[in-house]
């Protein structure tokens, strides 16, 4: 049975999620709720529950605090703020329910968190040995954050088509919009994985699926075509040799 922990400041919300995710999940068992942050990290201390529903803005420690504490405890953040999504993802989080949270968005999450455990659940030895393996490899990104006056937008890295240099900023390309990021092309590189981007030109980083074929212009220069975009993107030599097997 899989075992949860509720924690939020406001008593009648946490008891009516605990309701609401018995009806939507009978073999949820709500193992404690918590009125502040300090008892929900004490609590999640001495149950070692598979998930927690957190509120964010709680007395005591915030539930990012509480949050990043945890190890083997997958996290959904229950809050009436939308500003914190970016920590959320951050601190790792399978899901972030706005509040108030509708049927059909709690139905969603759960079926979500269902997988999620289903996908722990069946990890053969290979697997694992495979993943403990992988443990001290690098952390590449997987999302990437763009804002504009006080708003923030969350950019999945496995939407990005390429990224140009724009001097001291890099702009990143997408099917359908375009956003600048505060970091240059430079320090960008080594945060991406490698399976999946790779610099091609001193001001252009690709997405490696997304690339449909490589030819030469009237002058011999080698340029880059891709597969969801009419840019034309230039292939310098000394970055060629990555593309022979292509």
């Amino acid at each position: 049975m899989t075992t949860a922990l509720i924690a939020d400041d406001e008593p009648l919300l946490a008891q009516n999620l605990a309701e609401r995710l018995q009806l939507l999940w009978p073999q949820l068992q709500i193992v404690a709720i918590a009125k502040n942050g300090i008892e929900a990290s004490a609590e999640l201390n001495r149950l070692q529950p598979e998930l927690a529903f957190l509120d964010i803005r709680m007395p005591g420690l915030n539930g990012l605090q509480v949050a990043g504490a945890l190890q083997n405890t997958r996290v959904v953040f229950v809050t009436a703020y939308d500003e914190y999504a970016v920590a959320a993802f951050e601190n790792n989080a399978v899901d972030y329910l706005l509040k108030p949270v509708s049927d059909a968005r709690l139905a969603q999450c759960v079926t979500k968190l269902q997988r999620n455990l289903a996908q722990r659940n069946s990890l053969d030895l290979a697997g694992l040995l495979q993943q403990l393996g992988q443990a001290s490899s690098p952390s590449y990104l997987s999302w990437l954050t763009t804002g504009l006056g006080e708003t923030t937008r969350l950019i999945s890295c496995d939407e990005v088509i390429y990224f140009q240099a724009n001097e001291k900023y890099t702009e990143i390309v997408t099917r359908n919009e375009r956003h600048l990021i505060r970091t240059s092309l430079k320090d960008l590189l080594p945060q991406l994985n490698p399976q999946r981007f790779a610099q091609v030109h001193r001001g252009y980083i690709v997405c490696l699926p997304e690339v449909a074929k490589i030819d030469r212009d009237l002058l011999g220069r080698q340029r880059i075509h891709l597969k969801q975009c009419d840019a034309i993107i230039p292939l310098s030599r000394s970055h060629a040799a990555q593309f022979k097997q292509m």
